[in-house]
């Protein structure tokens, strides 16, 4: 009757519309910038990808180019190797011709063998001259396509500069969206802390002092003798009636809390460490999450969404007071209801 004359009361003045409505401004501002930070974060994808391709290509095309640079380099070497050989051989021909013209002035009788062997000297130098030219038009030719070699190395290094740089503006920016994205996140979390406040408070106030019914951490603790028999899993009438106040102020509860929120009311069922084997349940698990599963079953039968509720079933594995005492063994058996995210 009291809680029927707080709704009339209640109904008196309506401030949810306007609350409604600035939470969903809330909502659809943070849906917009996920929206935009998952598109961007996207496209950053994309581009980083297509940099590394373009770096593992340009690095292949600089291995080519190195392989060919050092062909060309052993091709000069050995280039200027012949040279010098030539030089030498010219040297040697023009030192042979001296020695010959000067044993042409000095022997009247052999002028006609010197002139034929001046003569002969003279084609080879002349000869070898040809060739000397050639290798120097050769090397000269392989100095030109060296020099481009290097112009191309420097471009291509310039271009690798240029996709790092970009690549590392790419990393800043995606470190910031996550920055950003979990800020969003805490706020979020902040919020769901605010809701399981409010939700605990209305709890206490609609349940009373009671001493079978305690608040442990962000957990709210209901002692199982208030909804089961002991062995059972059906829901007692006065558990009923406990559990028909629960679901009003959840029912509140879900109108408020934004649907962007993924938020769930965790039933969790406890036992004590005594065994258990009836032909119904042959273990502290099963009894524990069939408790568990009646008051899901029971809420949802009064309108609260099946997506906002999970049934979890500890055994008498997570115990809050470790005695084997009887007063131990009537707190470790209970109900708990956690507000937490999904």
């Amino acid at each position: 009757m009291a809680l029927a004359r707080a709704r009339r009361g209640e109904s008196g003045m309506n401030y949810w519309p306007g609350f409604v409505d600035a939470l969903s401004t809330l909502v659809l501002s943070i849906i917009f910038l996920l929206t935009v930070f998952v598109v961007v974060q996207f496209y950053l994808q994309q581009e980083v990808a297509g940099k590394d391709t373009a770096l593992s290509r340009l690095n292949a095309q600089i291995a080519q180019l190195t392989d060919l640079l050092s062909m060309e380099k052993t091709g000069k070497v050995d280039l200027q190797q012949q040279l010098a050989q030539l030089q030498a051989s010219l040297a040697g021909a023009e030192s042979e011709r001296e020695r010959l013209k000067g044993l042409y002035e000095g022997a009247g009788g052999s002028v006609a063998a010197a002139q034929g062997r001046a003569n002969e000297l003279a084609g080879q130098l002349e000869g070898e001259k040809q060739i000397s030219s050639r290798a120097l038009a050769q090397v000269e030719v392989l100095n030109q396509q060296i020099a481009a070699l290097r112009r191309q190395l420097a471009a291509l290094e310039d271009a690798l500069n240029t996709s790092e740089q970009k690549d590392k503006d790419s990393q800043a920016r995606v470190a910031e969206l996550g920055q950003r994205l979990n800020l969003a996140l805490a706020q979020r979390v902040q919020e769901l802390s605010r809701y399981r406040s409010d939700f605990f408070g209305r709890l206490r106030a609609i349940l009373g002092d009671r001493p079978d019914v305690r608040i442990v951490g962000d957990r709210f603790v209901l002692q199982t003798e208030v909804f089961f028999d002991t062995g059972k899993a059906d829901l007692l009438p006065e558990g009923r009636d406990e559990l028909d106040k629960i679901a009003s102020a959840l029912l509140d509860l879900q109108q408020q809390i934004p649907a962007d929120i993924a938020w769930v009311l965790r039933v969790d069922g406890h036992t004590d460490v005594r065994p258990i084997n009836s032909p119904t349940f042959k273990s502290n698990w099963d009894l524990s999450a069939a408790r568990a599963i009646s008051v899901v079953q029971y809420l949802i039968s009064k309108g609260i969404s099946p997506q906002r509720l999970v049934a979890a079933g500890f055994g008498e594995f997570q115990p809050l007071d470790t005695d084997r005492t009887e007063d131990a063994f009537k707190k470790n058996r209970r109900i708990e209801l956690k507000l937490t995210e999904r």
